[in-house]
């Protein structure tokens, strides 16, 4: 996953869509969120359940543990193959799961004639609905930031056609997986078995090339995610 994705309906259908009885318990805007085009470092949507109630907070993607801050920026990403059993997210697995909310993710393939050159790809469901990440976090509620707040985006190894587009694709979770991923009471064993083997299949994706100016974070319009051929 190249680190880049979009997030642009309101909260409030992300939350629908999940068929939620949860009572979210902090306020949230309700405004469409319009964030096309989501870059490492910034602060973005993540969705986390406490006891039998949920919290919609805006969080920096991007984590490390105060052990190895400032020597090297912050992952964005985390493994599926050894998040559950590393040193590096110890301090999230497993009470931190989140879900991060999203309508789709950019990759960049590189032009076999031309090294340097690449073209983007917009990758979404193939059904139009909302995609749930698979998501670690570290939220410490307050009014100002916390430095040590945080998450990041479990991947897994792509496959099928994906493999063309990455070798790597964020771990979506069907909406009924999202909850049990969410819920305090999933076991860590049964979240384990989630992150090995839970990510939705090839064909519930579709994909196409869409602009470059998706490579500038400044850019945020509707159409980075429109296709150009």
């Amino acid at each position: 996953m190249c680190g880049r994705y979009s997030i642009y309906a309101s909260m409030d259908h992300y939350l629908r869509q999940l068929s939620l009885d949860l009572v979210v318990i902090n306020g949230y805007d309700h405004e469409p969120i319009n964030r096309y085009n989501v870059a490492p470092s910034t602060r973005v949507e993540v969705i986390r359940q406490i006891g039998d109630e949920l919290t919609v907070d805006r969080v920096k993607w991007g984590w490390s543990p105060l052990w190895a801050k400032g020597k090297r920026a912050d992952p964005i990403n985390a493994r599926a193959e050894t998040v559950v059993t590393g040193k590096f997210f110890k301090g999230l697995w497993p009470g931190g799961r989140a879900l991060a909310p999203a309508n789709g993710w950019f990759e960049w393939i590189t032009d076999p004639t031309e090294p340097k050159r690449k073209q983007p790809y917009y990758i979404k469901g193939a059904d139009g609905a909302p995609l749930y990440f698979a998501a670690l976090a570290e939220v410490h509620q307050s009014l100002e930031p916390d430095e040590r707040d945080g998450f990041v985006i479990i991947t897994a190894p792509a496959d099928q056609g994906l493999i063309d587009i990455h070798d790597r694709k964020p771990l979506v979770l069907t909406p009924q997986t999202a909850l049990e991923w969410l819920a305090p009471t999933t076991s860590p064993e049964r979240a384990a078995a989630i992150v090995e083997t839970g990510c939705r299949q090839t064909e519930d994706f579709r994909w196409y090339p869409v602009s470059k100016a998706v490579g500038n974070v400044r850019n945020q319009g509707a159409e980075l995610i429109r296709p150009i051929r």
